[in-house]
């Protein structure tokens, strides 16, 4: 079993004087290595509008690598416009997944666009930047994946990593859309699709995971990392109803793997678990896990989906991961 040290809440834009595009919500974090810090990309939101709407953007803070408690820089402007009007991702870049590729970095995000019938639609589309991490300039104005015959609703949730000369792409597909008390909502699974260039995609066409939580569970962000001779899968899953209380609320699980496309689900192995109070009580979601000087650590959401921040953890045992 993985244990976690709980470091605390890293960031909040909440508690900060940010800006209006900076109002709420660190969501999605993924980490890029610097020699002196550590870069973390993250979602945030300014305030809904008088239909109770949101927009996201990508954003960014720098940690300081020797203490990754300290905070020695948040960036003053969304690093990516929204699209154009009609786009994929008019109103929205979120979740998001950056990786570097050379002198460039890339980051991979979903979309989103407002629909009548359901809240909104998704796919997953590229940018990159030139300048260090501190801009982005989509490749064009359409996604790289979406949806199609047999994934028919929103794709989102993407995690990149590259392993040898492939890039792989962990992402959900939208099952179908429930009839809640408020809302319809989605119901999501976690697929995968592999490329040679990281821009043309092939899907595999399969769920990952098997459902824990019955019919209508919902599984998302998974990050994927090699260590110990096997691929290693955090992600998070909650119920499709009720999922913003402490009850139906996200957890993170765990899954390994020898290939990349059949996984054992053990969640009891995750080891993060919500705590008794504070600002990640009601659920612990969307991981993102690293390895720095050393160490392992996992980056975090909080309650109702990030609103409440991002929070850091330290793996505490296994120490050399082994085959788990």
């Amino acid at each position: 079993m993985f244990k976690w040290e709980k470091l605390g809440k890293l960031f909040d834009p909440g508690e900060r004087q940010s800006g209006s595009w900076m109002h709420a919500f660190a969501q999605s974090p993924s980490v890029v290595l610097y020699e002196t810090h550590v870069r973390v990309y993250f979602c945030t939101r300014p305030k809904p509008d008088a239909d109770g709407m949101y927009l996201s953007y990508l954003a960014y803070l720098d940690l300081d690598r020797r203490n990754l408690l300290d905070i020695v820089k948040v960036c003053k402007r969304p690093l990516l416009n929204l699209g154009a009007r009609g786009t994929f991702d008019e109103f929205g870049t979120n979740p998001i997944s950056v990786i570097r590729d050379g002198d460039e970095m890339r980051v991979y995000y979903a979309g989103w666009t407002r629909c009548e019938s359901v809240p909104i639609n998704g796919a997953i589309g590229v940018a990159i930047s030139r300048d260090g991490g501190e801009s982005f300039v989509r490749l064009g104005d359409g996604p790289v994946l979406s949806y199609g015959p047999d994934e028919p609703f929103m794709l989102g949730s993407p995690r990149i990593r590259k392993f040898g000369a492939t890039w792989y792409l962990w992402y959900v597909s939208g099952k179908e859309w429930l009839k809640t008390e408020g809302k319809p909502e989605p119901v999501y699974r976690i697929r995968m699709a592999s490329s040679e260039d990281g821009l043309n995609w092939v899907k595999h066409g399969r769920d990952l995971l098997e459902r824990r939580l019955g019919e209508h569970e919902c599984q998302a962000c998974p990050d994927v990392l090699f260590a110990g001779g096997r691929y290693h899968m955090f992600f998070s899953y909650r119920r499709s109803h009720h999922y913003k209380s402490r009850e139906g609320g996200y957890r993170i699980g765990y899954a390994f793997s020898d290939d990349m496309l059949n996984w054992q689900r053990c969640d009891e192995m995750a080891g993060m678990e919500v705590s008794a109070s504070g600002w990640d009580s009601q659920m612990v979601n969307y991981p993102h896990v690293f390895m720095l000087d050393g160490e392992t650590y996992m980056l975090y959401q909080g309650n109702d989906m990030g609103r409440t921040g991002i929070g850091l953890a330290r793996l505490v045992s296994p120490r050399d991961w082994g085959r788990h």
